[in-house]
């Protein structure tokens, strides 16, 4: 066995990680400055002795980026006062953009989360 002071001398320092942009980004994804979101899970990835620990986070987004405009309660097919993910099914942009509205979980949409897709 080593001393400690020699076997210390030997470890190396974690390799610097390397990140880079998407080249091409889909049309589907948004950009977003990472501060500006909601953390709403965050994991630790495993990585060989040595090399820089990476740690992945999911961000809620600030806000829906678009002008798309629904009416409610055409869309409320059961006139329910949500709109579910099956109704919004109607309306591809809101069907991309449900999660990400969906701020409760609960599979369903009220006025208050679509207020910036209502028409006046």
């Amino acid at each position: 066995m080593l001393p400690l002071s020699i076997a210390a001398q030997n470890v190396q320092p974690p390799t610097p990680a390397v990140s880079s942009p998407l080249l091409d980004t889909p049309a589907s994804v948004r950009e977003q400055p990472l501060a500006t979101g909601k953390v709403t899970h965050s994991v630790q990835i495993q990585t060989p002795p040595g090399q820089a620990q990476v740690t992945v986070r999911s961000v809620q987004a600030d806000n829906v980026v678009g002008n798309y405009r629904i009416d409610f309660a055409a869309m409320d097919v059961n006139g329910d006062g949500f709109i579910s993910r099956e109704e919004a099914q109607a309306n591809p942009a809101l069907a991309a953009e449900f999660n990400a509205l969906d701020s409760t979980r609960r599979g369903k949409l009220s006025r208050e989360q679509l207020a910036g897709w209502l028409k006046p």
